[in-house]
Formats: structure tokens, C-alpha cells, sequence
């Protein structure tokens, strides 16, 4: 997959667990947990907005565009 998900980072970066995460954004763990392992096929923009809000961060720090080979 082209998109590699970097919210585990983010994450270690704001020393901030999934479960408070989770919490924060309105998400259950399963659903977070499987956005950070790419497990999901797509996120919508309200949710994508939560959790940059929660980390401080933008977009760009949560997802990143690889080319494949």
C-alpha cells in the first residue's frame, strides 16, 4: 500500500497511549489501533481533523505517500 500511516510516531512523539487516543478522538481502541497498523482502507476527514487536533500535528505527520515498486 502507497500510504504508510506514521500515527504510531506521532503518538510516541506526544507521549500519548491509544487508549487516552482513543478516548480523546471518540474512537474505540480496535478501530484506532487498526488506523495505526493500516488495517483500514480509508478515514474520513472529521476523524483524520480529531486526531490531529489531539496530537497538535497536521496531516502530513500522519500519513506519508511511498511509490510502489
Amino acid at each position: 500500500m502507497p500510504i504508510i500511516i506514521r500515527l504510531d510516531r506521532m503518538m510516541a512523539d506526544r507521549k500519548m497511549s491509544l487508549n487516552e487516543l482513543a478516548e480523546t478522538v471518540g474512537m474505540t481502541n480496535v478501530n484506532l489501533s487498526n488506523l495505526k497498523t493500516g488495517k483500514m482502507k480509508g478515514i474520513r476527514f472529521e476523524t483524520l481533523e480529531a486526531i490531529c487536533r489531539a496530537l497538535k500535528c497536521q496531516p502530513g505527520d500522519l500519513l506519508e505517500f511511498t511509490e510502489e515498486e
